[in-house]
């Protein structure tokens, strides 16, 4: 059974930076394509992160130079760090693994606030 568990959401300031954690079990997170989306209230779910089996990894045009994706596959983790936080980064966000079918996380909230 395949299971993703996002973790490290929460409340911070704006400029702030929070990382989220994405646990797999059920796969090895390293073999297959990956990424973080998230969903403020109201909107639609858009890519923030994509890393794809050959390296290459995408950002969303609104949060380039400001968050990183990374993986680490001894333990079967994907992470989002998120720098220069700013209020409308406040969202749900959500891992996903393309694996032999596209598997989600529950989600962790976000919220940019002073």
């Amino acid at each position: 059974q395949v299971q993703l568990v996002e973790s490290g959401g929460g409340l911070v300031q704006p400029g702030g930076s929070l990382r989220l954690s994405c646990a797999a079990s059920g796969l090895a997170i390293g073999t297959y394509p990956m990424g973080w989306y998230r969903q403020a209230p109201g909107k639609q779910r858009e890519m923030v992160a994509s890393r794809h089996n050959n390296g290459r990894i995408n950002y969303g045009d609104s949060v380039k130079g400001r968050f990183t994706i990374t993986k680490d596959s001894a333990r079967n983790r994907v992470y989002l760090e998120m720098t220069s936080l700013k209020p409308e980064d406040s969202a749900d966000y959500y891992c996903k693994v393309e694996a032999w079918k596209p598997f989600w996380g529950q989600g962790t909230p976000v919220t940019v606030s002073s």
